[in-house]
């Protein structure tokens, strides 16, 4: 019982270590001068109210005093194992020795013996279960 569960827990555990790798996601950051106003997660910061007033033409030659900082948090995208073609000549006779070491283990059964086919039970002489009269229930 410990065994499953703590194989099912090892199994949890790294398939939610996989999906949380393989996520990416945008945090976007808004500061009004130096104070941070809003900052947001998957979806757009909401902007100051300095922003949404309409600015004066004079004010446009100014320096604007809000900034977006926007973070991106790549997950991993593709795999990160090389083919065997990038592999080294060393490591790829280890990974094809192991192969076929571990393959000439298995002991595969002979579908092509059917001795078992033209074999006769012993005839019965008795019914012992009603000689000695016990009967499955």
């Amino acid at each position: 019982m410990k065994f499953s569960f703590l194989h099912k827990s090892i199994a949890t555990v790294l398939s939610a270590l996989v999906l949380f790798a393989s996520i990416s996601f945008t945090i976007e950051k808004h500061f009004c001068g130096d104070v941070l106003i809003d900052v947001a997660i998957f979806t757009n910061a909401e902007k100051c109210t300095m922003e949404a007033q309409d600015i004066d033409r004079y004010q446009i030659t100014k320096k604007p005093c809000c900034k977006d900082e926007i973070d991106v948090i790549d997950g991993i995208s593709e795999s990160i194992y090389p083919s065997f073609k990038d592999l080294k000549t060393v490591e790829k006779y280890l990974i094809t020795s192991f192969y076929l070491s571990y393959n000439a283990l298995i002991e595969r059964e002979d579908s092509s013996n059917n001795s078992y086919n033209y074999y006769l039970p012993p005839k019965l002489i008795e019914d012992r279960q009603l000689l000695y009269e016990t009967f499955l229930i």
